[in-house]
């Protein structure tokens, strides 16, 4: 059966997905909203994991346990490796959203937490890797379902009382996993345009019950992470020297968003955090456009950090030399993305800026019950 062009597009769009793999106490800052939100609970993926990821010494899913990640910040400064599990050379979107809230950085990891204890500044459930179905190749990483499910464990137990719900937002962030090798979308044989567009929209339905969970449950309000242009990330610009973005990725990325944005923009308490522009005006504006954030940035589509062959990853070492397997930019905090998926410290902090007016807008609303 010859397939039509718009279903062969949609195929091709799931190949372009692959491999879009996104702790201390939360103290008083100087930022933070008049309603004084002073509880955050993180759930999704890489883009805001701070340390649920397990340390496996040697292989991949635990680069973020090796330097340069988590402390890296110029090569003429350099600093004590200060590990944190953060996909990022430093901070990462959540801590950013925390500052905002109030908070020194992103509330702890849950795995990292003693008894799975919470303390007043909230808990990160979210897991490198994760998306809202299993992934065949990382069938240990929790589902967002599943990271609710370990939230509402915490707060039907009262380890997290009600009180502090009442004074909490929540962060979910995925990242396009769930369209990547391994995924439902991957495995599954789909032969029409109807059955992929079925499939993005299950995705987007499965990110509103989980919303709705956590209303339920008490969470006051409710950011969600639409879909950045995936098309631009390093994994997908390397084939043509990082000088363009994949049509195909982007457009992949847009249609997951408009299934989100149909499904949760009236919705009460619930706000989309719009990755996709914010991303868009800084690496792939138009020419002659862009933000004024996207002119603190060179080579764009380039990460800081990149294997030294294809196959291996940033952060790298030969298990008997410790001969490094990687190059690393001198200045990170001039390039937009860290790796091959994720951004840097100075990447996410020119996105939060970008975001962060209409953020806190809607946290200065008031809460409609």
């Amino acid at each position: 059966m010859k397939l039509p062009p718009a279903v062969i597009c949609l195929l091709l769009i799931l190949v372009f997905f692959d491999g879009a793999s996104v702790e201390a106490r939360g103290t008083p800052s100087a930022q933070g909203s008049r309603n004084q939100w002073s509880s955050m609970f993180v759930f999704g993926d890489d883009f805001v994991d701070n340390g649920n990821r397990p340390n496996i010494t040697g292989e991949k899913t635990s680069r973020q346990w090796s330097y340069p990640y988590g402390s890296y910040l110029n090569s003429h400064y350099p600093t004590s490796p200060v590990l944190t599990g953060r996909f990022s050379n430093y901070r990462m979107q959540s801590d950013f959203i925390a500052r905002m809230l109030g908070l020194h950085e992103a509330p702890p990891a849950y795995e990292l937490t003693d008894d799975q204890s919470c303390g007043s500044s909230g808990m990160t459930f979210a897991s490198g890797g994760a998306g809202v179905f299993k992934v065949t190749a990382k069938k240990k990483v929790p589902t967002l379902a599943a990271q609710v499910q370990a939230f509402k464990r915490l707060v039907n137990d009262g380890v997290i009382p009600t009180r502090q719900l009442h004074h909490s937002v929540a962060l979910i962030a995925i990242s396009g996993n769930d369209y990547m090798s391994g995924s439902e979308a991957n495995n599954g044989f789909y032969t029409s345009f109807d059955d992929l567009d079925t499939y993005v929209g299950n995705v987007a339905t499965e990110i509103l019950d989980n919303v709705a969970q956590l209303q339920m449950l008490g969470v006051r309000k409710v950011l969600v992470n639409n879909l950045h242009p995936i098309g631009c990330m390093p994994l997908h610009t390397s084939s043509n020297n990082y000088t363009t973005c994949d049509l195909l990725g982007n457009y992949g990325a847009s249609v997951h968003n408009k299934y989100l944005k149909q499904m949760l923009e009236e919705r009460d308490n619930v706000h989309i955090l719009d990755l996709y522009t914010a991303f868009t005006d800084i690496i792939n504006h138009a020419p002659g456009g862009g933000s004024d954030e996207s002119k603190n940035f060179n080579r764009k589509l380039t990460p800081c950090c990149e294997s030294t062959y294809k196959g291996g990853y940033c952060g790298e070492q030969r298990s008997h030399s410790g001969k490094r397997l990687y190059d690393l930019c001198e200045t990170p905090d001039k390039m937009f993305y860290w790796d091959q998926t994720h951004p840097t410290h100075a990447g996410w902090e020119a996105v939060m800026k970008a975001l962060q007016q209409p953020l806190m807008e809607f946290l200065d609303e008031d809460y409609v019950a």
